[in-house]
């Protein structure tokens, strides 16, 4: 689907300013799911300072914080600082540490498809200590069922919400956002930087001297892209590859994360490896040593495709949870529909590796889909050259 780029003549700060004015203007509740991460640090400095300067009113606004447990102690130690600057405000701020569901690319080496926060039956190896203003219950909540985005609209029904979502984090955000419209979204959602680009977000923070947790300036250190610098759930595939790499900044890190999680091993392990979806140079020096080893030379690696054509062909017997093979069907769903357009050999890989490792939410999915469906128009107009084709 093609997608529509229009130009304002307001840069995209102004526009965020007057997107928060305008939400508020309603006098409904407003608020603001917080997460201590770059993008929200953004949000919540707008908010503060719409609101030191009068133009917003903070008894409208309450900020939610979700601690999912395993976080990083600078980002804990930013959100309690910004805790402190929206109560002394009037804005209230709720900093929940619930049992609720994350997926993990840990968990997925079991027959277990989820990370419970905080989870009561396991209070002893907590990866942190709960802070003891925090809210661990809710009558909305169904403990150990719901993920925050499951809990959070259940509360948050008399307002409108703001998230610091931008379409330029995923393709899925920028089809989403173009469908959108910008409207309010059904569950009242507004995402008032959605057009922000990340230079625009790393510009804003360095101009307003916005202090960011430590753990951004670690990933870069040890080499992370600008697109990789996230800092949420510790287990997730975006972030779990850091792990290693910031025990040299945090040094009980890992211990604690392993007493939590003991197949966190693994990233120190296999990393470089099909398990976490790696195509990197060491990944391959490592194949061909283990080669050697077996006295083997690296035999001829049979095509993705078929890999993934076996996988798909014995769903049931491939995948050992219901909703593995949920995702497995949606998986050949797509290729079926899609079978008459061209594949690149490097877009089955990318499929095959991205089933094997885990893709429960199906973004790698729709973005590789949406990369197939664009090479193909770029082959039929004479563009591209399909690798099997040369």
């Amino acid at each position: 689907m093609a997608i529509a780029r229009r130009k304002s003549n307001l840069n995209v700060v102004e526009a965020a300013k007057i997107r928060l004015k305008n939400i508020f203007s309603n006098k409904v509740p407003v608020y603001f799911s917080f997460s201590g991460g770059k993008d929200s640090l953004v949000l919540a400095h707008l908010i503060y300072s719409l609101i030191q300067k009068g133009e917003i009113d903070p008894k409208l606004l309450t900020v939610h914080f979700i601690d999912e447990e395993a976080i990083f102690p600078c980002v804990e130690r930013i959100v309690k600082d910004w805790r402190r600057r929206f109560m002394m405000v009037g804005a209230k701020f709720v900093w929940f540490c619930l049992e609720v569901k994350h997926y993990s690319c840990l968990n997925e080496l079991e027959n277990d498809e989820s990370f419970i926060c905080w989870d009561r039956y396991k209070k002893d190896v907590w990866v942190r200590p709960m802070p003891p203003f925090a809210v661990s219950s809710h009558p909305l909540l169904r403990p150990r069922k719901d993920t925050y985005q499951d809990f959070l609209p259940r509360i948050e029904t008399d307002g409108i919400t703001i998230v610091g979502v931008r379409t330029a984090e995923s393709f899925q955000r920028l089809s989403y956002f173009s469908q959108n419209g910008g409207k309010m979204t059904t569950n009242r959602k507004m995402f008032p930087i959605y057009d922000w680009k990340n230079d625009d977000v790393w510009l804003y923070l360095y101009e307003n001297n916005i202090e960011i947790p430590d753990a951004y300036l670690y990933m870069w250190q040890t080499g992370a892209k600008k697109s990789e610098l996230r800092i949420s759930q510790f287990f997730s595939i975006d972030t779990v590859r850091h792990l290693v790499n910031l025990n040299e900044y945090y040094p009980d890190l890992m211990k604690r994360i392993t007493r939590r999680e003991p197949n966190a091993y693994l990233v120190a392990l296999y990393w470089d490896s099909e398990m976490f979806r790696r195509n990197s140079k060491r990944r391959r020096e490592n194949e061909e040593k283990l080669a050697e080893r077996n006295d083997q030379q690296p035999k001829e690696e049979e095509s993705y495709r078929k890999k993934l054509a076996k996988l798909l062909a014995d769903i049931d017997g491939n995948f050992d949870t219901e909703h593995k093979r949920w995702i497995a069907k949606r998986y050949r769903a797509q290729l079926l529909k899609y079978h008459n357009l061209q594949f690149d050999e490097s877009r089955y890989k990318e499929l095959y590796e991205a089933l094997v490792a885990g893709d429960p939410k199906r973004r790698s999915l729709r973005a590789i889909m949406h990369n197939v469906i664009s090479d193909h128009i770029s082959f039929a107009k004479g563009e591209k050259v399909m690798k099997d084709e040369r």
